[in-house]
């Protein structure tokens, strides 16, 4: 979340900020909550030294043997005031705790400015989207021509936007998961494997919550949420912590499966591995010195990247307006994949920097000689694991009804086609 006190001292320019990220803040409602909050403080502050003096007048009095009963009326009324005041602040402080975690973070100055996602950047391509000299299938029509993805039962056992994947389909999803980490761990990565369920602070924390509640799986009867991402689970790991300087940056990655309502998106993918309500993914999370953050952002970048590099995969990257910015980023890179049935790229990894956002409403810090300060923490799809294994059935599709597999994946497969 923002500081407060950044909020009121520079009110205008975050104002500006707000103005220019899809949806409504009500920035003047903290201001006036916070206002409310200095001005109690300042009131119990006063009436609670009143009560100091007058508590010493009473033990003068009765050390005086001297009656006190006008002065004890007084501390008496003194005490219900001071009991009506703090329960007051304590409501305010409340409102103010939930009025600023909803604020989203200030876009940083680097990214474009607009409304929607027609004003984002395009930073590069690689790769160059095949052309087929036959009509290609979409991933639902090759996975149902080869028995390996079936909506159909999943829609039976459990409903709608799920899929089971069947033999050499479910061989395929587990081999792209298990070469994601391997590049990763690789190149610096500690693999973790978390709780697929966090607590409602966790969510906090990460700022799925307040605002996006509608779009989580919560757990009934308890105080858990199935993750929408294994950012939550792991970027918490460090919540309440202060950590040397030397130990950073540190580097996470992690494979969950991700659960996720979608709330206000029927009509939107529905059919295939695109848009579902349970999916696989490899998160990459970062935890470094703000200084370094940016920095970060793009070598993030750049080992998502690295991934559809040695599939072979055609993508592009990029830069999310402050209009399509993701609630707790200053800076999104999305990463988009060729899907041929789209004829069009489609997002397969987000990598956003969000500054001491999430830190300072996960109270993360790091020391350096004596002081401690908000460290800044990143995280990136290292890829989205079911819109990869899209991408490979659309993009490695043959004229004959096969599919090949990318090389890099056919140590984890043990074949090298489908079909």
């Amino acid at each position: 979340m923002l500081d407060i006190k950044f909020i009121t001292e520079n009110a205008d320019l975050v104002k500006k900020a707000m103005a220019t990220r899809s949806g409504t803040y009500d920035v003047d409602k903290a201001l006036t909550l916070n206002a409310r909050r200095k001005e109690l403080i300042g009131k119990v502050e006063v009436m609670k030294a009143e009560r100091n003096r007058v508590s010493e007048e009473i033990a003068r009095l009765r050390k005086n043997k001297q009656n006190a009963d006008e002065f004890i009326a007084a501390m008496k009324n003194d005490n219900a005031v001071i009991k009506e005041l703090d329960e007051e602040l304590a409501a305010v402080e409340a409102d103010l705790k939930l009025a600023v975690m909803s604020i989203p973070n200030i876009p940083d100055a680097s990214v474009p400015v607009g409304a929607d996602d027609t004003f984002n950047k395009e930073v590069r391509r690689v790769g160059k989207p095949a052309e087929f000299d036959f009509e290609p299938l979409a991933h639902w029509d090759i996975g149902a021509k080869h028995g390996i993805l079936d909506p159909v039962c999943a829609a039976k056992i459990t409903g709608a936007r799920f899929t089971v994947y069947r033999g050499l389909g479910a061989r395929l999803e587990r081999a792209v998961a298990n070469f994601m980490l391997n590049e990763h761990t690789s190149n610096g990565y500690t693999e973790i494997f978390p709780p697929f369920m966090v607590n409602r602070d966790s969510m906090y924390g990460t700022g799925q919550l307040p605002k996006f509640e509608e779009d989580a799986f919560a757990v009934k009867n308890t105080n858990y949420f199935l993750v929408p991402t294994a950012e939550v689970p792991v970027t918490n790991m460090h919540r309440g912590e202060v950590i040397d300087k030397s130990a950073l940056p540190i580097y996470y990655c992690a494979y969950t499966a991700c659960f996720r309502a979608e709330a206000g998106s029927a009509g939107r993918d529905t059919r295939g591995l695109i848009r579902q309500h349970q999916f696989n993914k490899v998160e990459l999370v970062k935890f470094c010195a703000p200084e370094d953050s940016y920095n970060e952002l793009e070598s993030l970048t750049a080992e998502a990247e690295l991934i559809l590099k040695k599939i072979g995969l055609p993508y592009r990257v990029v830069c999310l307006s402050t209009g399509d910015l993701g609630f707790s980023s200053a800076k999104t890179y999305d990463i988009e994949v060729w899907m041929p049935s789209y004829g069009r790229y489609v997002e397969i990894s987000s990598c956003s920097n969000f500054v001491d956002y999430q830190a300072r409403r996960m109270n993360i810090k790091y020391k350096d000689n004596g002081k401690t300060a908000f460290l800044h923490t990143l995280n990136g799809s290292g890829l989205a694991v079911g819109r990869t294994t899209a991408a490979i059935l659309e993009n490695f599709q043959n004229a004959d009804g096969t599919v090949t597999i990318p090389e890099v994946l056919v140590p984890y497969m043990g074949v090298d086609k489908i079909g």
